[in-house]
């Protein structure tokens, strides 16, 4: 974790200047109307913020005060980034938990009905459904929902992040994708539950499929849903940006993307260190998880 947080840190910050892009000149342009940027004010605002100075020096220096919490001032803005980056964590974090708990409330029994009736025309009807949502783009449904649900009916307002009406049509669009993978993670998982011993066994003692099912099956299909759960939890928390954009969500997505529009490179280093640092974390916590909800894991390793 170490090695891959101290790899990524450095890429993160070497990245930005391997652009085209001169962020100096692109903070003198947002602060002045006139365009052409004078080259004495362009040698000042570098030295005053440290940019004349060679990459090796800036980075240590930042990975010291990036390891204190200290992620240095935005250059568009002039705010602290640590105070962006806690409230932009906040809004995506809340965004993508309630994107996959939908995804994961229809998932569930969809795969649980289609894992039942395996082949069956129940079972081709969910797999159909559910896998097409993988072929929508997140780029299309959402200017369509906009168009839909705001501007023609006028039930949810179509940008923001002020009331919870705002959260529904997000959450919806990140929620099928995601969905369609949790369907057929618990399908694959409850046919190789059906088929166990412990199961025919279970049904041989005259428990009815659905007690069958839900009190012996679904717990020993859940974890490699939850691994699932994990991975797009990390994963829609910094990379929602087409919809954070689209539906103007003050998320992870949007602030690294005005960042890069921007040159702010403050915001831009610290936004993908804690993105990627989050990511690393959620992993690692799903392995905890999925070792104390897979009993037969544990006895393997007691075993060794």
């Amino acid at each position: 974790m170490l090695l891959t947080l101290l790899t990524v840190s450095a890429l993160a910050f070497a990245l930005p200047y391997m652009s085209d892009g001169d962020p100096v000149r692109s903070i003198i342009r947002s602060r002045v109307a006139n365009m052409a940027v004078d080259a004495d004010a362009t040698a000042a605002l570098k030295v005053k913020l440290g940019l004349d100075r060679p990459l090796g020096v800036q980075y240590l220096e930042w990975l010291g005060n990036a390891l204190q919490g200290d992620f240095g001032f935005s250059f568009t803005n002039r705010a602290p980034v640590a105070g962006q980056i806690g409230s932009a964590l906040w809004v995506s974090a809340t965004l993508a938990t309630t994107a996959l708990a939908i995804a994961l409330f229809f998932a569930v029994p969809l795969g649980v009905l289609a894992a039942l009736w395996p082949a069956s025309l129940l079972d081709n009807v969910v797999t159909f459904l559910t896998q097409s949502f993988v072929a929508v783009p997140e780029y299309w449904l959402a200017p369509l929902g906009i168009l839909v649900f705001a501007l023609y009916l006028g039930w949810l307002p179509s940008a923001g992040w002020q009331t919870l009406s705002n959260m529904v049509m997000p959450a919806l669009v990140l929620a099928l994708r995601p969905l369609a993978y949790f369907t057929r993670v618990t399908r694959a998982a409850m046919l190789d539950v059906l088929r166990a011993p412990y199961i025919i066994a279970a049904r041989s003692r005259g428990l009815s499929m659905p007690r069958t099912v839900f009190a012996h099956g679904l717990r020993n299909a859940m974890p490699p849903v939850m691994t699932l759960f994990a991975l797009w939890l990390a994963g829609l928390i910094g990379g929602s940006v087409v919809v954070e954009v689209i539906f103007a969500v003050p998320g992870m997505g949007r602030l690294v993307y005005n960042a890069v529009v921007n040159h702010d490179l403050p915001l831009l280093q610290a936004g993908v260190v804690c993105i990627v640092a989050l990511a690393v974390l959620i992993n690692t916590l799903a392995d905890i998880a999925y070792l104390a909800l897979n009993p037969a894991l544990r006895t393997s390793r007691d075993a060794l």
